[in-house]
């Protein structure tokens, strides 16, 4: 069976895919970018083949796709801005609706949200619409409709995380009173690939949850419970919207564009009125703590498939990849250090793929921290999101305030975009070059300055990034010594 596949990117994407080629089915992955698609694993598959498009914008000349069996819409816009998302979502519903009317599919299948409530968040009311957009047509729809999603890398499951494991005690908004259904994410890939082709799902919604309704208050306590920590939470009334929205911001690696969309939703109750799904498709459902210790049994082995971190959606501006992808010269500020490698070339590979994250920038860690702070204060990304793997790199992925624009390991080169506060934009690459039969490793970090403040903004750094850059390039040679050193 041939399937197309949109957000395949994306958080649940990455997930379902394996799910869809267990099965023995072919996958046409849609990407808006094909650099952003892994390249390795279970990437390589035989099965798996690409379609670039873009929904957000004129499709009428795109290639078109035939032979389609079942076509998936896994596409969100919720973090795209605080006011655009939703016009955003319409158009591209109906551009995916205009391609697949060209096909001969057989059913459409939509991960929504559930929207029981008489008043929705824009959030909400958006998923909504787009059901109605893909439900109109003459192609047997069926719509998954989905609570809070508990799974490793889920944004609900970080935010959580993050708030239980940094706080101790929670001065809280009201909105952690507000009930809803968290589902685990195994259980959202079991709908989603149990409904294919299943006519008496045909042209019905379906809300999915877990087996028990919690408030989010009672969702922060039980993983507390799970992770073995005593916490104590006390909810303030006053605590207004944009309150709330700086609360997440600043305690959790949500930006704020983000956590003005979750704090809207999560005064809303999202609770599942009609699961016959679960009995039709025989699923026995996960409750809310065995779900939070199946995502950290992924976390734990190094094994999160997808993080939302990795969307673009993470970012404080929505940036295209490939507007960056080559580093400019001109008007440029440069930073290059060149040392010659005399270890083992693939050590020094894997340290290099391995930067950020819990294992740090390899020389003036507290100096990261303090930028990763003070771009956080400005509005930015700051350091808290961190990589989703410890030694695996893909292209879009995240790397605290960086954004991987090129991971390209058979040929020893990593490209960094950052995507912190910056009165310009920078890079930072790191290669691995042969001169002489002698290896070397280039690294570079490129500031394209925009006007008087952003020069002065360089040259005032010029110290620290001598020190920095250059302890960088030295301890990236070196670090599995230091690593035995300090043990």
């Amino acid at each position: 069976m041939k399937i197309l596949l949109t957000g395949a990117t994306g958080y649940i994407g990455k997930r379902l895919l394996p799910v869809l080629l267990g099965m023995g089915h072919e996958v046409i992955c849609c990407v808006r970018d094909k650099k952003r698609f892994p390249t390795e694993g279970i990437y390589l598959h035989p099965n798996i083949s690409l379609f670039e498009v873009d929904f957000l914008k004129d499709i009428l000349n795109a290639e078109p796709v035939k032979d389609i069996d079942v076509a998936y819409y896994l596409i969100h816009s919720m973090s795209a801005s605080k006011g655009d998302f939703e016009e955003l979502e319409v158009i591209s519903a109906n551009n995916f609706m205009l391609l697949v009317k060209q096909t001969a599919v057989k059913q459409i299948i939509y991960l929504g949200g559930i929207t029981n409530e008489a008043k929705l968040s824009k959030h909400l009311a958006s998923r909504k619409n787009v059901e109605a957009i893909l439900s109109k047509s003459n192609i047997p729809f069926t719509g998954i409709k989905a609570g809070i999603i508990v799974g490793s890398g889920s944004a609900s499951f970080e935010i959580i995380r993050d708030l239980v494991e940094k706080l101790p005690v929670m001065i809280a908004p009201r909105w952690l009173n507000t009930r809803s259904q968290p589902i685990a994410i195994r259980n959202v890939l079991e709908y989603l690939s149990g409904v294919i082709l299943k006519p008496e799902t045909f042209n019905q919604s379906f809300d999915v949850g877990g087996p028990a309704v919690l408030t989010y208050k009672e969702m922060l306590l039980q993983f507390a419970g799970v992770r073995g920590l005593k916490r104590y939470i006390f909810t303030f009334p006053f605590m207004t919207r944009k309150i709330s929205s700086y609360w997440l911001y600043f305690v959790t690696s949500t930006s704020y564009k983000l956590a003005v969309n979750l704090v809207s939703s999560m005064n809303v109750e999202i609770i599942a009125k009609d699961n016959r799904l679960e009995k039709l498709l025989g699923i026995q459902a996960i409750s809310y703590k065995k779900a939070v210790k199946l995502a950290f049994q992924k976390i734990e082995q190094n094994n999160v498939v997808s993080s939302w971190k990795d969307s673009l959606v993470s970012s404080y501006v929505d940036n295209n990849l490939l507007s960056h992808i080559k580093v400019p010269v001109f008007g440029c500020y440069i930073d290059q250090k060149i040392k010659r490698i005399t270890t083992d070339v693939d050590q020094v590979l894997d340290n290099i793929w391995s930067i950020g994250g819990e294992r740090g920038w390899y020389y003036g860690d507290w100096l990261w921290q303090l930028r990763g702070f003070m771009d956080k204060m400005l509005g930015g990304v700051g350091l808290r999101r961190g990589r989703t793997n410890l030694n695996t790199i893909n292209t879009g992925d995240t790397l605290d305030f960086w954004r991987v624009l090129a991971a390209d390991k058979p040929n020893k080169r990593l490209l960094l975009y950052a995507e912190m506060k910056l009165p310009g934009e920078a890079w930072l690459e790191f290669r691995i070059i042969t001169r002489d039969e002698k290896h070397y490793l280039q690294q570079t970090a490129t500031f394209r300055p925009k006007g008087l403040v952003s020069r002065l903004y360089w040259y005032s750094l010029v110290p620290f990034h001598f020190f920095i850059f250059n302890g960088m390039a030295t301890n990236i040679l070196k670090y599995k010594t230091l690593e035995k050193e300090a043990d």
